[in-house]
């Protein structure tokens, strides 16, 4: 049986996933190696994921971000499932979790393993309440088939509900909002049915051996996150996350590569305590949050409220991000809320590497800077987050050509722009006859040059340099090894 990731990193093998990654990442192959080896970072890739850019999650690199897709049951075609998939890799998501729940499952599926370049993660309880008719209906060997059948599909990483113990749950009566996963409360609801331990539990090394052979990365789902502020770092939390640790490193036996999943909701002061205690408990495995959000007040605004929180986690810590819409708790997010959602999480990661003073993070801002004090208004377009969206709003009011080179823009106009103003005292000082001394003002060069950056890929323009479809294997390497033939 091939080697995992993991177990090649243990080996002091450097895969061809792990040279991928180095030169997307602009550091040592070695590095990654060491980083795999402790398990400090995963990568998650499926020996079947074909079209596959191989990346990493890990607090060592680029904070990562995530976009849930799936359909329901009243949008369920697979053209749709795929134009959401677009969006979301146009847009920046690092990786993509199917969470659908509708019809066509399976078929859906394997569009998305043969379509993406970013690793694909699912929830498999989904289904097999889907197969099952009725969470009660779950048993251990439908949850097997279940994982097995994805993980030979190729999905990447799977969200595994294994930490919910039946003696978690009277820890959330006192809570306002209950249990707000959705697989947590699936398996609450069965274990008070069937007065058993969680079935997920149960066959956690099962699971495990069918990982091991495919190369799935577990996330180890926070089924019982906090809901609202009210509830966060409660007992129950807690008490799951002490499990989560003791399954994490059953995985690492297995030489099965694992993340965990964070909350939730969370005051801004209480968010570094959660990816601290996280990291302490999970022996520094990657930390995947869900926000968090540090407001309860904001519906149809919660890609804002969750995005500081998650700023704040990707400085402490956090390895990936998965984003929030404005849809949240309201409704099925559409593409506009899938574009406005990865544009707060792109910065909130981007800013959490910034903080953290990743190698190279803030040229980007420093080019972007230069050419905004330039009034090099197409050079600004390139080099925004969201390029279509920053010329589509100077455009509105100044849409002329003649404005491209304009030392002005609507807000300040002509008269006002503080920009113009500084370079015009700037220039007038140089220009004099007479020796500047050093009380005077000087000219101001641009220096940053992205292309000598080091940054990470995820921290330069452009945002969803991936096209779908055109990744093929690598010739003699890793089946999780692939090249780009394109940008989009």
């Amino acid at each position: 049986m091939a080697r995992t990731q993991l177990e090649a990193a243990r080996d002091g093998t450097v895969t061809d996933a792990m040279t991928r990654i180095a030169e997307r990442e602009k550091c040592d192959p070695e590095f990654v190696r060491e980083q795999v080896a402790s398990g400090q970072a995963v990568i998650p890739a499926n020996r079947h994921h074909d079209a596959l850019d191989p990346m990493i999650i890990g607090r060592e690199f680029a904070t990562k971000v995530n976009a849930n897709i799936g359909n329901s049951d009243t949008t369920s075609d697979l053209e749709t499932e795929l134009e959401k998939l677009h969006t979301a890799v146009h847009y920046g998501a690092d990786t993509v979790m199917d969470l659908g729940t509708g019809s066509d499952l399976e078929e859906i599926r394997a569009a998305h393993v043969e379509h993406s370049p970013v690793p694909l993660g699912t929830v498999p309880l989904y289904e097999a309440v889907k197969r099952a008719g009725d969470p009660e209906a779950i048993t251990t060997e439908l949850l097997l088939e279940v994982i097995e059948s994805q993980a030979e599909q190729g999905v990447d990483y799977m969200t595994i509900h294994a930490g919910i113990l039946a003696e978690h749950l009277p820890l959330t009566n006192d809570r306002k909002t209950g249990i707000v996963s959705r697989g947590g409360s699936i398996m609450a609801a069965w274990m008070e049915a069937h007065g058993e331990q969680n079935p997920l539990f149960q066959v956690y090394d099962e699971i495990c051996e069918i990982f091991a052979t495919h190369d799935v990365t577990f996330s180890l789902g926070d089924s019982l996150r906090p809901g609202c502020l009210a509830d966060a770092c409660d007992e129950a939390q807690y008490a799951e996350l002490d499990t989560l640790g003791a399954l994490t490193r059953r995985a690492w036996d297995h030489d099965v590569q694992v993340m965990v999943e964070g909350p939730g909701h969370v005051p801004m002061h209480k968010v570094a305590e959660n990816v601290e205690r996280q990291q302490e408990v999970c022996d520094g495995a990657p930390f995947y949050v869900l926000g968090p959000l540090v407001t309860d007040i904001a519906p149809g605004y919660d890609h804002i409220t969750s995005s500081i929180g998650a700023a704040m986690a990707a400085q402490a810590g956090a390895a990936m991000l998965c984003y929030v819409t404005p849809k949240e708790h309201l409704g099925l997010p559409e593409e506009a809320d899938v574009r406005d959602g990865l544009a707060a999480y792109r910065i909130a990661a981007h800013a959490g590497d910034v903080a953290n003073e990743r190698p190279g993070a803030r040229d980007w801002d420093d080019a972007l800077s230069e050419a905004r004090y330039e009034f090099d208004w197409r050079e600004q377009f390139r080099l925004a987050l969201d390029s279509e969206r920053a010329r589509e709003y100077h455009d509105q009011t100044l849409p002329e050509d003649n404005y491209k080179d304009a030392r002005f823009c609507s807000m300040c106009g002509v008269e006002f722009c503080s920009m113009r103003i500084d370079q015009d005292a700037r220039a007038s000082a140089a220009s004099a006859d007479q020796p500047r001394d050093d009380g005077e003002m000087g000219r101001l060069e641009s220096t940053t040059d992205l292309e000598a950056s080091l940054a990470a890929d995820v921290n330069r323009p452009p945002v969803g340099a991936h096209e779908l479809g055109r990744f093929s294997p690598l010739e003699g390497g890793d089946a999780s090894t692939v090249e780009s033939t394109g940008d989009d």
